[in-house]
């Protein structure tokens, strides 16, 4: 009996070791078991990321990296790749974000998306102006939104950074910009030449550990970089604690919400933004020392006016909030016809349900 009992007490020693050593196992197990490569851009063959945005010439970085994260999670929740646009103008102003101000608080930001939510683009397209402006979403936004139930800080460590990509989605990570960073074209980046001249707001989707270098969206558009993306080095020194010690990458989580709204779907394809036509002819924007509004398409002589629509029935037009014209059937498309000066386009789309619109200043020399 007395060798039971002994046996007996050196099991209930040896038991407290064992479940302390488990975990530390178990957190061992965890990071060394983390892939070489990882991306929302390839799991198991699919690619959960959006379509790369432009965010010029406004700073509204921090909506459109937490929007970035947040389409891929829908996407990835429904299983289904059906290019989900949230309304990044929409998270940026009235989360309190100013063009003034240059930036919106990206905890105010994350937090208006556990509170209330951001709804589709069509809701609140972005005007691409560099200077702020009386804004409003369409009526009955608030039906049409997307919310996350958290989110938190990640440390700035290489293990917590690929561990919280895995578990959360994309993280959007605040960094600092240098002069080089402007002229990057592809590789894997890291600071070499010029001074600090800013900072950025930007959606890590993915690593790879034969490079060495973090997968990141921007918002620049597709011809920055590398299509849009560029990789960042593990050591490239970008993290920007902003808000306060360890800071500067966050996750977001608990994705829910009206993900997939019954909504017109339309984009204003031609005239786009900083370009120049001639008759319809499409130039890089010339003009550009002449005192017009940044960004606005230069038009001289007649163009059409055309759209990407999905699930689209009808397009009213309007210029400078005067009805002009209704188009009742694709391609939908309205003919440029007006006054010189400085006008404003709106287009809206109905499908019987619900209404959406797109937008687009324009110059019209003759």
């Amino acid at each position: 009996m007395k060798k039971y009992v002994i046996i007996f007490i050196l099991i209930l020693l040896v038991i407290p070791i064992i479940n302390i050593n488990a975990k530390t196992l178990d957190s061992n197990i965890e990071i060394y078991f983390l892939p070489p490569y990882f991306s929302w851009q390839n799991i198991n063959g699919t690619d959960y990321t959006t379509t790369i945005k432009d965010q010029s010439p406004a700073p509204t970085c921090e909506a459109y990296a937490l929007c970035a994260s947040l389409e891929t999670l829908m996407q990835y929740k429904l299983d289904e790749l059906y290019e989900p646009d949230l309304s990044d103008c929409h998270l940026y102003f009235y989360a309190g974000g100013t063009i003034k101000k240059g930036y919106v608080n990206l905890i105010d930001a994350a937090n208006y998306l556990v509170d209330i939510g951001v709804p589709d683009e069509g809701c609140f397209p972005d005007h691409h102006r560099g200077f702020d402006y009386p804004f409003e979403s369409l009526e009955g936004w608030e039906n049409r939104t997307v919310r996350i139930t958290e989110w938190d800080w990640v440390t700035q460590d290489v293990e917590s950074i690929k561990t919280a990509l895995i578990n959360h989605g994309p993280l959007i990570i605040c960094i600092y910009v240098w002069e080089d960073f402007f002229t990057y074209k592809g590789g894997v980046y890291k600071h070499e030449w010029g001074e600090r001249v800013g900072g950025h707001v930007v959606t890590i989707v993915g690593y790879n550990d034969n490079n060495n270098c973090w997968i990141v969206k921007n918002s620049w558009g597709k011809k920055w970089g590398e299509d849009g993306w560029f990789r960042m080095a593990y050591d490239a020194d970008m993290f920007a604690d902003w808000y306060g010690p360890g800071t500067g990458v966050m996750y977001i989580d608990g994705v829910y919400g009206n993900l997939k709204p019954d909504v017109p779907k339309i984009q204003i394809t031609k005239p786009i933004k900083s370009h120049t036509y001639f008759f319809g002819i499409e130039l890089p924007t010339i003009f550009k020392n002449l005192h017009i509004q940044r960004a606005a398409p230069r038009i001289i002589g007649q163009m059409p006016l055309k759209l990407k629509t999905e699930n689209t029935i009808r397009i009213d037009f309007y210029v400078d909030d005067v009805y002009v014209n209704t188009d009742y059937g694709p391609p939908f498309e309205w003919n440029i016809n007006i006054s010189p000066g400085l006008h404003t386009i709106k287009a809206y789309g109905y499908n019987g349900v619900n209404i959406s619109y797109d937008i687009v200043d324009v110059f019209i020399f003759i």
